[in-house]
């Protein structure tokens, strides 16, 4: 029972899903809602796995001096900090003690630690990024045949199309660019997304057929 349940709520649910999308009634968009809402509460159950998660995996790494065990401490009380700074206390006329009250991104401690630390991580992060990208880029657009010759004059002209320098020939850069742009890359996009759309319907029949059950676990 405990794989046959798991199997049997997956099926009902998912025909459902795809055939309320074909059922134009209020009923079904109100069951289709009420669903939904159930993503939400399942969300928030496992944001609170993952948040176990992270301290026992943390605490375990803490507690055995693992190599760079500073780091999760680290981890732990920024997550700490940043919960309870997403509180704030008031005080109540007329009972005379505090409350907790969520408030959320409007607490000044938490806007100041997200805005002076994790933003500046965020950018250092990314201007690093920049290098590896460059790097691979070279890498990558090397004329050793006519494929990546072609790879590199578009990516050349793309990179090029904001040049201010260029004059009356940036402004056909810009056109040839808005053209790479709107016509081979974008049919390339589209085949990519045809391919990865008729692999997420097969990878859903899979699940919903009970084919695919890596979802239970290994028990």
């Amino acid at each position: 029972m405990r794989r046959q349940i798991p199997l049997a709520l997956v099926f009902i649910f998912g025909v459902f899903m795809i055939f309320q999308y074909f059922v134009p009634h209020e009923s079904s968009e109100w069951i289709y809602e009420f669903l939904l809402d159930w993503i939400y509460i399942i969300g928030i159950f496992a944001l609170a796995l993952g948040i176990w998660s992270l301290i026992r995996v943390s605490v375990a790494k803490i507690k055995a001096r693992k190599a760079d065990w500073e780091y999760p401490v680290i981890t732990l009380a920024g997550l700490f900090l940043m919960i309870l700074f997403g509180f704030t206390g008031y005080r109540d006329g007329s009972l005379g003690f505090h409350f907790m009250t969520a408030e959320g991104l409007s607490n000044p401690m938490f806007r100041n630690f997200f805005d002076y630390i994790m933003i500046p991580i965020q950018s250092t992060m990314f201007a690093l990024l920049a290098f590896f990208i460059a790097s691979a880029a070279y890498r990558a657009f090397r004329a050793r045949n006519i494929l990546a010759s072609l790879l590199l004059v578009a990516a050349l002209v793309v990179m090029l199309r904001f040049n201010p320098y260029l004059g009356p020939v940036g402004t056909i850069i810009a056109d040839t660019a808005s053209w790479l742009l709107n016509v081979p890359n974008l049919a390339a996009k589209r085949a990519i997304i045809i391919g990865i759309g008729l692999g997420m319907v097969a990878t859903a029949l899979k699940i919903i057929l009970g084919i695919e059950r890596g979802y239970m676990g290994k028990g």
